[in-house]
């Protein structure tokens, strides 16, 4: 048995000793997709901080080998990532150390493959960088999806407290939960055949924020960081046909003409950034039952004094609570989607 185990082991290294005889792949080639808010300011290691920013590469060969930073914020912060390769199962994985470098090789033929890497956790974990990828030959991607949607909230579009599967509830850290890949954002995207871009951060609103978040919607919409407040963000690199606003759980029962005039504010000036978009202004799925008709009376006020055909309210027909902390779990994240996605198709008529 201990014969069968060395010789198990070496051929494990053998194999692995054979990958790095391939190409390594930097950051900045060419073939890599990003889709999200990036700093590029280091090509080499580009940096991203929100959820649901995805990296698409398309190579050749049985194994592939991914180099992830890690800001490990705080010194003991470690982000979680998706990794999908051909469209099977998304495998969810958490960082170990300051630089991790991921090997796939079970079940992968000579391809060509297609491999995605979604950032799961949110900008309060800590940002990440992505250094490359190592394969026998990187390949060209096929013409990226012509659609495009913005999700604009809070926790709910961050995906936070909806994964159980590894840690329930009530333990580990609070971001354990975290799962941006499968929430009801890039879910309605994927089902559309679009690309998609998650502007979401725990804890923020539109006129009061809660939960230690320092900073409001308005004041942030423009920044790569939007936790921090930091890096400038360039709106010409995405312009999404659709924008998703799912904001207020946060501010709770505020001053209605206060609310509703910083909301319409904030609705003129996304219409500035993206002046062919349409926009939906979404209610809460998790607000208790005391403020989820209020939340919905704002909104019908906003949309009636924008005066704007393009844009349009959407209601969730239950309320969606089984998560972490009253957040939407996974099953109801993709019930949301299937929501989300009757309706854009309607006014879209994708």
């Amino acid at each position: 048995m201990a014969v069968y185990k060395i010789l198990v082991l070496f051929l494990s290294c053998l194999l692995w000793q054979t990958s790095h005889a391939d190409t390594f792949y930097p950051a900045d080639n060419g073939y890599f997709q990003y889709v999200g808010r990036i700093d590029f300011s280091t090509p080499a290691t580009p940096r991203f901080w929100a959820s649901g920013v995805y990296v698409t590469a398309r190579f050749k060969g049985p194994r592939c080998e991914i180099v992830l930073n890690d800001e490990m914020l705080y010194g003991t912060n470690h982000n979680y990532v998706s990794i999908i390769i051909d469209n099977k199962a998304p495998v969810r994985q958490q960082l170990l150390g300051k630089s991790d470098t991921i090997r796939l090789h079970q079940g992968l033929g000579e391809g060509p493959h297609t491999i995605v890497i979604c950032k799961n956790t949110e900008a309060g974990i800590g940002y990440m960088e992505f250094a490359g990828l190592r394969c026998q030959e990187l390949l060209p991607l096929p013409v990226s999806p012509v659609r495009k949607i913005e999700f604009i909230g809070n926790s709910i579009t961050c995906g936070s407290g909806s994964d159980q599967a590894s840690v329930p509830c009530g333990q580990g850290q609070w971001y354990d939960q975290h799962n941006a890949w499968k929430s009801y954002g890039p879910l309605t995207a994927r089902q559309l055949n679009a690309q998609w871009q998650l502007s979401s951060v725990s804890g923020i609103g539109l006129v009061q924020s809660c939960c230690g978040m320092p900073h409001t919607m308005p004041k942030v919409f423009d920044k790569v960081n939007m936790y921090r407040d930091s890096i400038p963000w360039d709106f010409a690199n995405y312009q999404p046909d659709v924008v998703a606003v799912t904001l207020g759980e946060n501010d709770g029962p505020q001053d209605s003409a206060r609310f509703c005039q910083a909301y319409v504010t904030f609705l003129k000036r996304l219409r500035t950034y993206y002046p062919a978009a349409t926009i939906v202004c979404i209610d809460s799925p998790m607000a208790d039952p005391a403020f989820s008709p209020i939340l919905q009376r704002y909104i019908t006020a906003v949309v009636a004094a924008m005066q704007d055909k393009k844009v349009s309210k959407y209601f969730y027909s239950r309320k969606y609570q089984s998560g972490c902390g009253g957040h939407p779990d996974l099953a109801q994240h993709q019930l949301m989607a299937n929501e989300l996605t009757a309706y854009i198709k309607k006014i879209k008529h994708w």
